[in-house]
């Protein structure tokens, strides 16, 4: 029971508040007031101790649990550096027997053979570009899940949304993370065949010239590998300083007008100048680790070269001919040398790039809660019939921001398991912020929000929907976008979807496994989808916060009452005079109080509610007029 005492039929009377009734601030700050906070800022704060060991096993993970794609990336990756293999076997031979033996026909045959490598490597790229590509989708989906999951966690512990600028930054970690795995999987493939494809080409060939081709090539090859954690150490430094430099002129620019009023222009010059020389100092550091990859780009792939040609007395000694050094000289300058110049700027671009990528999408995530951390029992599959759960909010004040006013200040509240409750009030009096509290989306300043006798942030996400005013439609099948709570059976589908009327929209877009634009849907359109979405929930209490509002009245009243009748406790921010109508009870909002009834008793007993009924209602008494504040 809440503090406002129960009437005899089982309803909350209308009644004062504690400490001089529920005292809420009209309008209030709104979500995300402030600005989001600067890049750098946004990362630092939420680092994760041990990041990189965890982007070194989510990577590790992703591609071990698909080994039947990567034995297709394998086979598909020899067909592609079967050139590597025949290109010098294909034109020493040429030269010895073909050409300078005067066998025309020879010569051209080995040649063809050649270009049919060429054309078995033309297939095997564009096979080993979609087996890439089937393994870092789903990566790439995992990962953005996690940031999505984690920026929400911090939202709404911070109480206030991620902001835009949050958002498109964790975007843009997640699909440079995926792009940078793409093509290190690529380019380190494509080396390790093309390495193997040369040297077994070699062995093939003569031997005796891997002696003067191996040492170089190797001494590189490691040269560079031990470089490449030093190189990703300042590629981050230099990017997190490069952040902090965005980040302070962005600020200067933005308050020059009080820099210039208070007098502070050297300060602000000299703290932007330091944080300038740090990323100079940084971006130096970096350029010298970078020449460090330079010098084994050129140790492992020219040196080889050079010392086949110093060799050459020593070759023709162990009886290499001539047409065998050029068919040498061809794998190094046609296979060895552009496979590891490429293996050397991608992985040096792209694994770093990679690590920086997904350690600051990670750190974006925060770390993953226990399972623990995720309490209350996850109710059955099958929609609720009856019951519901209990919401009991007890001292509860919110504000936007810890210096903003309260815009719920010290509510409580009880609604009962299985209520059907209406919450009506002018315009910025707090309802969404009420529903956001109940949500566990955001974090109340003071008191507490129980949903099921457990805190609204804890709640196990399948034991709660709420479906805001804006509806969230996805690129899919209608199918995909119905039953993205809960994998229920086709009878099922055409049953809440019956109940809610999506039946007919779903007729027009083609039926379940048509693909659903969003952008070809109407406003509407998208609230009728998330509706039935959210009725094949397995949830046991429903939030509609302004969910009908773009529906009209009779699709709204169909859609409330298909909820009602489908069971659980729901709570409906009223858009229409019928919503609160058709509700077991009414929560009003005023600003100064809240009260707590029927909708009968709130228009014989409360001005504000009768007031607005009022203008909902226009001379004609049309119930379904909407509210105009």
């Amino acid at each position: 029971m809440s503090k406002h005492g129960a009437s005899k039929n089982g309803a909350h009377k209308s009644g004062p508040h504690k400490h001089g009734e529920g005292r809420h601030r009209a309008g209030g700050t709104p979500p995300g007031a402030g600005g989001a906070a600067g890049a750098g800022g946004a990362a630092r704060a939420g680092r994760v101790p041990g990041a990189g060991r965890e982007s070194v096993r989510l990577v590790v993970q992703t591609l071990l649990s698909r080994p039947r794609l990567l034995l297709r990336i394998a086979a598909w990756s020899a067909v592609e550096a079967a050139p590597a293999f025949v290109i010098g076997l294909a034109v020493a031979h040429a030269i010895e027997d073909g050409f300078a033996a005067g066998a025309l026909r020879t010569g051209l045959a080995w040649l063809a053979l050649l270009a049919g490598a060429w054309l078995l490597a033309a297939v095997g790229a564009r096979q080993v570009v979609l087996a890439v590509a089937a393994v870092v989708e789903p990566f790439r989906d995992h990962l953005l899940t996690r940031v999505v999951a984690g920026s929400v966690r911090r939202a709404a512990a911070e109480g206030r949304p991620p902001g835009t600028a949050a958002v498109a930054r964790a975007n843009l970690q997640v699909e440079l993370a995926r792009d940078a795995l793409a093509a290190v999987v690529t380019v380190v493939r494509s080396f390790v065949f093309t390495l193997a494809g040369v040297v077994l080409g070699m062995l093939a060939l003569a031997p005796q010239v891997l002696v003067l081709v191996l040492p170089p090539f190797l001494a590189g090859l490691v040269l560079f590998l031990f470089s490449l954690p030093a190189l990703a150490r300042r590629q981050r430094a230099f990017l997190l300083a490069d952040e902090e430099t965005a980040e302070a002129t962005g600020a200067l620019v933005g308050g020059l007008r009080d820099i210039a009023a208070c007098g502070a222009e050297d300060r602000a010059a000299a703290d932007a100048g330091r944080r300038i020389d740090a990323q100079a100092a940084a971006g130096r550091k970096l350029a010298l680790v970078t020449a460090v990859r330079t010098v084994a780009l050129s140790a492992g792939g020219w040196a080889p070269v050079v010392a086949v040609l110093a060799g050459l007395p020593w070759l023709a000694g162990q009886g290499v001919g001539p047409a065998v050094v050029i068919g040498t000289l061809t794998y190094l300058t046609q296979s060895l040398i552009p496979a590891f110049s490429g293996f050397v700027e991608g992985l040096g671009v792209s694994a770093v790039r990679l690590g920086v990528a997904l350690n600051r999408a990670l750190e974006a995530a925060g770390p993953e809660p226990s399972p623990d951390a995720v309490a209350g029992p996850v109710p059955a599959l099958a929609p609720p019939a009856t019951g519901g759960v209990e919401v009991r909010l007890s001292g509860v004040t919110a504000a936007y921001g810890p210096h903003a006013a309260p815009v719920i200040d010290d509510l409580d509240l009880t609604v009962r398991p299985g209520d059907h409750l209406a919450v009506v009030g002018p315009s910025g009096i707090g309802k969404s912020t009420l529903a956001a509290l109940i949500a566990g989306m955001l974090t109340p300043r003071a008191g507490t929000v129980l949903v099921g006798g457990v805190p609204a942030a804890d709640v196990a996400p399948a034991a709660r929907v709420l479906i805001p005013q804006e509806a969230y439609v996805f690129r899919g099948t209608v199918l995909e976008n119905l039953c993205y709570l809960a994998d229920a059976p086709e009878p099922v589908i055409a049953e809440a979807m019956a109940a809610v009327g999506t039946a007919d929209l779903v007729r027009r877009l083609g039926g379940l496994r048509a693909e659903l634009d969003p952008a070809a849907l109407s406003a509407g359109e998208r609230q009728l989808v998330a509706l039935t979405r959210a009725y094949l929930a397995p949830a046991g209490l429903t939030v509609l916060d302004e969910a009908t509002c773009h529906l009209d009245p009779a699709a709204e009243a169909r859609a409330e009452e298909a909820f009602a009748r489908r069971g659980g406790t729901l709570i409906v921010i009223a858009h229409r005079v019928s919503s609160a109508v058709r509700a077991r009870r009414v929560l009003l909002m005023d600003g100064t109080r809240v009260r707590l009834g029927t909708h009968e008793e709130l228009a014989r007993t409360a001005p504000l509610y009768a007031d607005l009924v009022g203008r909902w209602k226009p001379p004609g008494r049309d119930p379904e007029r909407e509210f105009v504040p």
